[in-house]
């Protein structure tokens, strides 16, 4: 049977998810953006017009195109992918080609717009490694074949951005693969070890770099130097404890009036709590909760591993990332740089990410009406899903109990 004939109208809960967040994060832009633009541009709404053109049009195009392509075709690509992730990557460091700013090579000159290739990458490893992972199968279980390969890979790519410098893209890409990894039928002994090298190699990093062990100090004690290493934090929680339950207006914020370090960007939620307070903002975190349940029940009823996986991706992507940039502006997480998804100001995060939340919908299209499940186990397995061929087997054989476990 054709695949086409297995489509049905996509998850309009999960499109009218995204749709909420998008609207909210424009909102957002033209207010906490109103300031900065008017003062090295003239013009309040610059960087609103700047993300509506170079993030939300092509991310537009990008969704309906990838909501309508059935997401198989991306397994193809798997290696194509991968190459061209690392060539990105690798190109920020070029001269003339590579922009250095702030100290970071995070893009690359396209002439009329800059590309920021870290973005990309967090789309392209899911599409990677959903298809590695769906075609290792069982494999995967074994440290030689799974873990060792796994490592090597996510290793090339997440040294690359390390060196951009870049440590919340390289958290979000590491957290979402290893989920994937988790999902597709890892051992929990060898995630365990992973988490401990993991470990180390994060406080190693910190170690090695001054402005990263500052950002930890701070984490640690915010009030040490809040007129220093610790200013972003201290005016990140003075807007959001500003904002009390219902806020000081749409509009009003006073912190982003110089005070707040990126108010349109990676500070955004804060200048979103202080003009709409508690309540309200709950609307926003209501938002990436639905998304992640969503996004998950997309992955519990796919027909396939290969969709699975890409659901589980996206959606821990999503919902990693805001957890993250969330966390650090409330003071529980520290600093690490991050855009909240679909809100910060960014066109390439933008685009990237409503080209993400296009395969996600396509997905959705593809999956059975209920999760099935099994008589012995109520929840989702992680094990390969594989597609029942052959003559009819025992209902005892193992066979037949690891066909039905897979459907979980």
């Amino acid at each position: 049977m054709r695949s086409s004939s297995l489509a049905h109208k996509p998850n309009f809960a999960l499109i009218i998810t995204f749709l909420i967040l998008v609207m909210f994060g424009l909102v957002a832009i033209a207010s906490a953006s109103s300031v900065i633009s008017y003062d090295q541009f003239g013009d309040n709404l610059v960087m609103l017009k700047s993300q509506l053109t170079n993030g939300l049009l092509a991310g537009v195009v990008f969704f309906v195109a990838f909501a309508i392509i059935p997401y198989k075709v991306w397994k193809r690509f798997n290696l194509v992918l991968l190459i061209v992730t690392i060539l990105l990557l690798i190109a920020v460091f070029i001269p003339g080609l590579g922009i250095n700013f702030g100290g970071a090579s995070r893009w690359v000159n396209l002439g009329i717009t800059s590309f920021q290739p870290s973005e990309l990458a967090k789309l392209t490893m899911v599409l990677f490694f959903a298809a590695w992972l769906d075609k290792r199968g069982k494999g995967i279980k074994e440290f030689s074949t799974g873990v060792v390969p796994f490592l090597a890979i996510l290793g090339v790519v997440a040294g690359l951005i390390l060196a951009q410098p870049d440590l919340g893209t390289l958290t979000v890409i590491a957290v979402t693969a290893v989920a994937m990894f988790y999902v597709a039928g890892a051992r929990i002994w060898h995630l365990f070890i992973m988490f401990l090298g993991a470990t180390g190699f994060l406080a190693l990093a910190i170690k090695l770099e001054p402005y990263r062990l500052a950002r930890f100090t701070v984490f640690l004690n915010p009030a040490h130097d809040p007129q220093g290493l610790g200013y972003q934090i201290t005016q990140s929680l003075l807007a959001v404890g500003s904002g009390g339950l219902f806020g000081v207006g749409l509009g009003q914020s006073r912190q982003k009036y110089n005070y707040l370090p990126e108010p349109a960007g990676d500070s955004i939620f804060a200048v979103m709590a202080e003009e709409l307070g508690f309540i309200r903002i709950l609307v926003v975190l209501a938002a990436f909760l639905l998304l992640g349940f969503l996004g998950y029940q997309v992955a519990r009823r796919s027909r396939d591993n290969f969709g699975k996986l890409l659901a589980v991706g996206i959606t821990t992507w999503f919902v990693a990332q805001a957890l993250i940039n969330i966390g650090a502006l409330i003071g529980i997480l520290p600093l690490t740089g991050i855009p909240l998804p679909f809100i910060s100001f960014g066109g390439t995060a933008l685009a990237v990410s409503l080209a993400a939340a296009g395969i996600l919908v396509n997905v959705s299209r593809f999956t059975h009406a209920k999760p099935v499940r099994s008589i012995k186990k109520k929840r989702f397995s992680r094990a390969p899903i594989s597609n029942p061929v052959g003559p009819a087997q025992d209902p005892k054989s193992d066979s037949t109990k690891s066909k039905t476990e897979a459907h979980i």
